[in-house]
């Protein structure tokens, strides 16, 4: 690589803020823009470009105006809106997978026929065009029952139904919500882990594993989230475990992408449960996990930026390297969230040498930052092992007393229990 890179990366996020920064520590990086970025890049120093992640016409024009050498998609809707494609046309170099492999993610029915075709496991499916269909296959499934929008929602279009009177109801909810078609599901039982792989071709690579926390409440209780916390590596794994989820997922979802003709390039995320019968897929995703992202990213050695650069450019990708540390980290929210989350004002935040901060949904001046969304940001603790990484982080929140804020209070010991 003669020049150094002048990266852009698209979103908004605690991902791509934790993205953004990995590519910062990089020697091959010369600069990074983040469209539309949030108040907190300024603390990593990565200059925010004011464009809507949407406007697909606005971030191609940037990345020609400003000579930059690729360009790293974070959120799905902006891959499903097709910019890969846009920008592959225009001769634009870009990181993620084209229109017609976004769908992985933007349709659960068209993922569900992937995996059956390609022999991938997954639960027990129906799909359904109506209510009343769908209210007639009930009859197929036992409860707990999983009813599953088909398109993007955000990781909150899912309700796991108890009884024929809650499914009933949820069914015609999300009919009469716009939804053109919903997924029924077997309620499989286990623990459920993400897997992201980077993706050119016909090769791979996976990053270090990670466990999400997607219900609002502590024990799992509660709606689901964007997620609420996370943490790597995985102690509780075994290595005979994660090798037959290699085997029996990975390696025939990147046989179907190949015999399928997706030319994918980009980050392929694989949300999945150890079943008593095995690793079985839950769902796929066509891009980095938030907060996942944020805890992933520290643990490895590899430089991301060389890593993407190399799929990018169908050359040989360097093996993943993880260094020693335990990361932990946990979403503080704002109140209301995830149905309707308060604004609030968060004031200056106080620095600690044992955590550190990854901004998301934020805006205004650092030392009086307000809230956009939901999940306002992720406190992040690294040390020699999980349960000093977990004291850290939650130490450092206790000590926070922000009002009309809220976050989980057992993120990590699902690894700490075992």
């Amino acid at each position: 690589m003669e020049n150094k890179l002048s990266i852009l990366v698209v979103g908004s996020g605690g991902r791509e803020f934790a993205v953004a920064k990995k590519f910062k520590e990089s020697p091959l990086v010369e600069e990074v823009y983040c469209a539309p970025g949030n108040s907190g890049m300024q603390t990593i120093g990565v200059k925010n470009v004011n464009l809507n992640e949407m406007d697909l016409d606005g971030l191609l024009a940037f990345a020609q105006e400003h000579h930059i050498s690729w360009t790293f998609v974070g959120p799905e809707n902006v891959l499903c809106a097709g910019i890969v494609d846009k920008f592959t046309k225009a001769g634009q170099k870009i990181f993620g997978p084209n229109q017609r492999a976004a769908q992985l993610e933007g349709s659960k029915e068209y993922a569900l026929k992937f995996m059956d075709k390609y022999k991938v496991p997954t639960a027990m499916h129906e799909t359904f065009d109506s209510p009343q269909e769908c209210i007639a296959g009930l009859k197929n499934f036992s409860y707990p029952v999983v009813i599953k929008e088909d398109g993007l929602a955000g990781g909150k279009g899912v309700t796991i139904a108890s009884d024929e009177e809650v499914a009933q109801k949820t069914i015609r909810a999300m009919f009469s919500g716009g939804q053109k078609k919903l997924v029924l599901e077997e309620c499989l039982v286990g623990p459920e882990y993400s897997m992201f792989v980077v993706v050119s071709e016909d090769q791979y690579r996976i990053l270090p594993m990670a466990q999400d926390h997607k219900r609002v409440g502590d024990g799992d209780q509660g709606p689901n989230t964007g997620g609420m916390g996370s943490y790597c590596p995985l102690p509780q794994l075994s290595k005979h475990d994660r090798q037959e989820m290699i085997e029996k997922i990975v390696k025939p979802t990147i046989q179907g992408l190949i015999a399928g003709q997706y030319h994918y390039h980009g980050v392929l995320y694989i949300g999945l449960m150890m079943t008593s019968s095995g690793p079985k897929v839950i769902e796929y995703n066509v891009r980095l996990g938030d907060p996942e992202t944020q805890v992933v990213l520290p643990k490895m050695k590899t430089d991301f930026a060389q890593l993407v650069d190399a799929a990018i450019n169908e050359d040989v990708m360097p093996e993943i390297e993880e260094n020693n540390k335990a990361i932990l980290g946990v979403v503080l929210c704002a109140e209301g969230y995830p149905k309707n989350p308060m604004q609030i004002k968060l004031g200056k935040l106080p620095q600690s040498d044992k955590v550190y901060i990854d901004y998301a949904s934020v805006s205004g001046d650092l030392s009086n930052l307000q809230n956009n969304s939901g999940r306002i940001l992720m406190v992040i603790s690294e040390s020699e092992d999980l349960k000093r990484s977990q004291t850290n982080v939650y130490e450092y929140l206790n000590s926070l007393n922000i009002p009309h804020t809220f976050y989980r209070y057992d993120i990590g010991d699902k690894a700490l229990k075992v």
